[in-house]
């Protein structure tokens, strides 16, 4: 199906299941431990082997020896993989370092040797016996130290261009009457999700089947592929259940490539999962970020010129962290100018987390926004809607789809109330507690891909939904099972999805909160083919045709599907393909976030009293699985402002705390009542389910609205993130 006309009325307008805050229907099995993850494949692999990584202990230079003797040796051995016997390794399309290292190393803790045993407890202690000695190279781990010689790096689909110059934006600011240049600071931050990446790799002849933990099935059938030098089709990936990703699954990671490996050099298969300290160091992280931002106003609050520049680092060949491109779009100003600077550095790998781009970027250009807003004597919320825009201001032919970023901010400063708010810092306390109220506003593009799926329809009138699209506890199964009973006409308990499997036809994949969106319209497609193929078979004109309780009806003569289906059941396979929609409008989602903190006066301890969420995110296909989308990003915002923090060894390269010991993320303890509210808004230009996607706008923005009402509360402004104690304890206002 293509898709390049806005959707006019069609089956998903119904709203008979879609919409509706539906149970999840895979809850049952997760929650009664029957949903079956990676590691626990035992029914189709019961004779496993296990594998243990061994990382480098260094983060760059060579081995220059490695003694495998005792291993080999050790009880239950069965082998040993190193680069020297893993054969001819090519990097794969979206690995920046190699899976496996030898004799050069990348990274700290790049996997550099896998063994093989017969239990996991024979495989760790056989892997304690592996000696290897290394040659040490001088490494640059340190972003500040690298910035000057950091360069534009390459434009990319996803990134854009590296830099971007609207109008005289120097001129502007030098003449603006009112202005604010200020430099912040993100830590690298760790995807630290529940499940491990983890691995059961088997091998039958020259078919290798993989159950891994994948947020992007047919990306990591092509990295397999070409890593292990063999077609595609004799890969298949399959990853129904996902314990967490936050896009550090989006790509294959060492568990799966090591796992192939032992597999191929035991022949049995193996099973893989990594140890946490190497989740840490060996995967996938968000880069650290230096952030510089400018702003220039008329002192009635009037943006002039704006400026973004950012500065990030990551292993030669990789990518910058797009901290500027939230700011390219969300206000107003002439003169405007962005820049992303990429600096090489010796550290483990920097990649997608959630919301990539915007997170970090708007924890840093929604503090600017309050900076200024104060430096007006505005109120933060008057100030970006007085800076509110409808077309792109890069290129001011192009129309925002929908933009309803001013009621946002105005319905969750009326539900929060912010009128209460004492502009002037640290005036509110309640016993030893000063109380602070702050506000950011939220953005997240909405990205459009391709997406498909299969739909079988039985002679028991049960709808079948095939598609490699994952659910990595989002809610996918659910808001997949509501769109083909909505566009099928039939109960939600009539229909059965399958996901996660290379096998099934190919989707957009969890990542960039593009899943729900573009996943739903692929089986929409797919539901939109079954009835034609229905009517046709039937005789009935497919435009006429009424789909409903479980019959089709034309001109007054209604059919059960199970009797249209007949014994043999009938097949249909489609897919979402967008036009140019997405050029002739800049597509958004847009909300606002309101937060109250109390600190204690004397240790400087930050407790978040209550937290909103204003979301405008074209239809809300679930709004209760939609909501614990929102409710955990708010939480992870929560973990960013406050604590979040992979704590870096600038001397030798490597993140000390590995562990979640050592790197803190919020606890039940942590986090107050949250309130989501979704505006009733649909975007006929995003799909024919007229969704986006709300789980990474749920975050962007938290951190900063959390910094700016400890502000409110204390006078003292925090551009360093996390707002730890020692940063506010100095500026503190005297104990009364």
């Amino acid at each position: 199906m293509k898709f390049d006309t806005p959707a006019t009325t069609n089956p998903i307008d119904q709203l008979k299941v879609i919409g509706k805050p539906t149970d999840r229907i895979d809850g049952p099995a997760k929650t009664t431990g029957t949903a079956r993850y990676a590691y626990e494949r035992h029914a189709e692999v019961p004779d496993a082997l296990y594998g243990w990584v061994v990382g480098a202990g260094i983060a760059k230079g060579r081995i220059a020896s490695m003694d495998l003797n005792a291993a080999r040796a050790a009880p239950g051995v069965r082998a040993i993989v190193t680069a020297r016997n893993a054969g001819t390794l090519a990097k794969g399309d979206f690995n920046t370092a190699r899976l496996l290292g030898g004799p050069e190393i990348d990274h700290y803790h790049q996997a550099v040797a896998l063994v093989v045993a017969d239990t996991f407890e024979q495989a760790r202690a056989a892997a304690q016996l592996v000696r290897i000695d290394y040659t040490r190279a001088p490494g640059r781990f340190d972003l500040a130290a690298e910035m000057s010689a950091a360069q534009l790096p390459e434009p990319t689909p996803f990134a854009g261009p590296p830099e971007t110059k609207t109008g005289d934006f120097s001129g502007a600011f030098a003449a603006a009457p009112v202005q604010l240049d200020a430099t912040y600071t993100t830590p690298d931050e760790s995807h630290a999700m529940m499940e491990p990446h983890a691995s059961i790799a088997q091998w039958h002849g020259d078919k290798l089947t993989i159950w891994t933990s994948n947020q992007m099935i047919a990306w990591g059938v092509g990295d397999v592929a070409k890593t292990l030098g063999i077609p595609k089709a004799n890969v298949r990936l399959v990853s129904p259940f996902v314990g967490g990703g936050f896009g550090g699954k989006l790509l294959v990671r060492a568990d799966a490539l090591l796992a192939a490996l032992g597999a191929r050099e035991a022949k049995r298969p193996v099973k893989v999962a990594l140890q946490r300290p190497l989740m840490m160091n060996n995967t996938t992280h968000r880069p650290a970020t230096i952030q510089r931002i400018r702003i220039g106003a008329t002192r009635d609050g009037k943006i002039t010129a704006i400026a973004h520049e950012g500065w990030s680092g990551d292993l030669p060949g990789g990518q910058a962290e797009t901290a500027v491109n939230q700011t390219r779009l969300l206000y107003a100003g002439a003169n405007r100018l962005t820049t992303t600077r990429l600096a090489v550095l010796d550290l483990p790998e920097g990649n997608a987390m959630r919301a990539p781009g915007e997170a970090p970027g708007m924890m840093a250009l929604e503090i600017a926004m309050d900076e200024m807003a104060h430096k007006l004597g505005l109120d933060p919320v008057e100030f970006r809607v007085r800076n509110d825009t409808q077309v792109d201001p890069e290129k001011p032919e192009r129309p925002y789809s929908q933009r309803r970023l001013i009621e946002c901010l105005r319905t969750g400063a009326e539900r929060f109330g912010w009128s209460r708010r004492i502009a002037t810092p640290a005036q509110q306390r309640d016993g030893r507690w000063l109380v602070g109220m702050g506000m950011a506003a939220a953005f997240r593009n909405n990205l459009l891909t391709k997406s498909a799926a299969r739909v079988r329809l039985d002679s028991r009138g049960i709808v079948t939904v095939e598609t490699d699209m994952t659910d990595i506890g989002t809610g996918t199964y659910t808001i997949i099972a509501q769109t083909a009973a909505e566009t099928m006409g039939v109960p939600l308990e009539k229909v059965q999805v399958r996901l996660g499997d290379s096998a099934y036809p190919v989707s957009a994949g969890s990542g960039g909160q593009w899943g729900a969106n573009n996943s739903t319209a692929g089986v929409y497609a797919a539901c939109m083919k079954l009835r034609e193929a229905i009517a046709q078979k039937l005789g009935m004109a497919a435009a006429d045709a009424q789909f409903s309780n479980g019959m089709v009806h034309a001109g007054g003569r209604p059919v059960p599907l199970a009797e249209a289906a007949g014994a043999s059941g009938l097949v249909a396979e489609d897919g979402i393909e967008y036009g140019d929609l997405d050029k002739k409008y800049q597509q958004s989602t847009f909300g606002a976030h309101f937060v109250e903190v109390g600190v204690d006066a004397v240790t400087g301890e930050i407790r978040v009293r209550r937290m909103l969420a204003v979301c405008a995110a074209g239809r809300i296909l679930n709004p209760k699985s939609a909501r614990s989308q929102v409710i955990g990003a708010m939480t992870m915002g929560v973990g960013g402002a406050l604590m979040e923090e992979l704590a870096l060894d600038k001397r030798h390269g490597f993140f000390v705390n590995h562990d979640l010991a050592g790197y803190e993320v919020p606890v039940h303890a942590d986090i107050p009542h949250q309130d989501v509210i979704f505006l009733d808004e649909t975007d006929p230009i995003s799909s024919p389910m007229k969704a986006k996607g709300v789980g990474e706008l749920g975050m962007c923005g938290v951190a900063a609205a959390v910094a700016n009402a400890v502000y409110n509360a204390t006078g003292v402004r925090v551009r360093d993130y996390p707002i730890t104690l020692d940063k506010l304890l100095e500026g503190l206002p005297p104990v009364a």
